[in-house]
């Protein structure tokens, strides 16, 4: 049989191609998976998603009636996936809940010190051959505290190297992670954190219960001075709220890989069509802002094991069994 692959990356497409080789034929598109695109899924049995992929009721309906019975999200993410819809479908919906925590705790890493050493700014000049250093500071890491929202497998890799840099650690999370509290890190209440902390990264899911975790109370109570990083979903921030802070000229540097109206806009190119979004055009704007699309966990160790993962999941559905991975189950 052959399965269609939605949202697939120039540099996906030969690896996803070589793990399905010897099981399934696999049809890669490179266009994600809405309602406009859903059409073209009829008569597949299995289809493989992107994060960005909008699969909500309409879509979901468009999937089943053309004979779709699993979807194969290539992400850990899912809360773009109405599962109660899916469910009641007959949809089987899997993800893969692990992949390299490394990728994306460097990269929330890369994007804390480009802000603090205004790596961008410097690169823009020297490209014009201007080698000056003003308004180039930045600060040591060391000494300084490191506020870490979620502490799971992603927030212990960030905080690791935020032992390594020698900074004093804040955790705040539902339950301890007893890794991150033999660096020293000491687990405090949200307000606590964001009134200490130099750095604050991001690396919780995104729920309705953290839904603008983030908002103007939390932006208002942190440092003046402080960065701001988020490498984990971009409904964590209440982007308007972190505008208006940033034009009252508060915060050292932001560094954003993903948006909360990312979907449509990042992993396309826009920009011959230009962007509408007035929100997000103000805010790369600001000289202490690094907004990159959503490409953390874009590394050729993590994309292999999604990949690998995915394949499994869709041999466990052919063949009847029931993965780790499975959020809806075979009807």
């Amino acid at each position: 049989m052959e399965i269609l692959a939605f949202g697939v990356q120039a540099d996906e497409k030969p690896l996803i191609e070589k793990a399905f080789a010897g099981h399934h034929d696999v049809r890669c598109l490179d266009v994600f998976l809405t309602e406009d695109t859903a059409p073209i899924a009829a008569g597949y049995e299995v289809v493989s998603t992107s994060v960005n992929a909008i699969l909500d009721h309409r879509v979901l309906q468009t999937l089943a009636a053309g004979g779709t019975q699993m979807i194969a999200q290539r992400s850990t993410g899912f809360n773009n996936i109405d599962l109660e819809v899916a469910e009641r479908l007959g949809l089987t919906v899997a993800r893969v809940s692990y992949y390299s925590p490394y990728s994306v705790a460097e990269f929330a890493w890369t994007l804390a010190m480009a802000v603090n050493r205004r790596i961008v700014r410097a690169s823009n000049r020297t490209r014009d051959f201007d080698f000056r250093l003003d308004g180039l500071m930045g600060r040591d890491m060391r000494g300084r505290t490191a506020g870490v929202l979620g502490t799971g497998k992603i927030g212990e890799a960030f905080a690791r190297i935020a032992h390594g840099f020698g900074m004093r650690l804040l955790g705040w999370d539902v339950a301890e992670n007893p890794a991150c509290a033999a660096l020293g890190m000491e687990y405090v209440e949200k307000d606590r954190l964001l009134a200490e902390a130099d750095l604050v990264s991001l690396h919780v899911p995104l729920l309705p219960a953290t839904h603008h975790l983030i908002d103007a109370a939390a932006l208002t109570a942190m440092k003046d001075d402080a960065i701001l990083v988020n490498s984990s979903r971009g409904g964590l921030v209440d982007t308007d709220a972190l505008v208006t802070e940033l034009r009252a000229g508060r915060f050292a540097g932001v560094g954003l890989d993903v948006y909360e109206a990312e979907a449509g806009l990042f992993f396309l190119d826009k920009s011959l069509a230009g962007v509408e979004d007035d929100t997000l055009a103000r805010l790369v704007t600001f000289p202490n802002v690094v907004v990159t699309s959503h490409q953390a966990y874009y590394t050729e160790d993590a994309v292999g094991q999604i990949i690998a993962t995915t394949v499994q999941n869709v041999l466990d559905h052919l063949q009847g069994r029931r993965g780790e991975n499975v959020l809806v189950p075979r009807a």
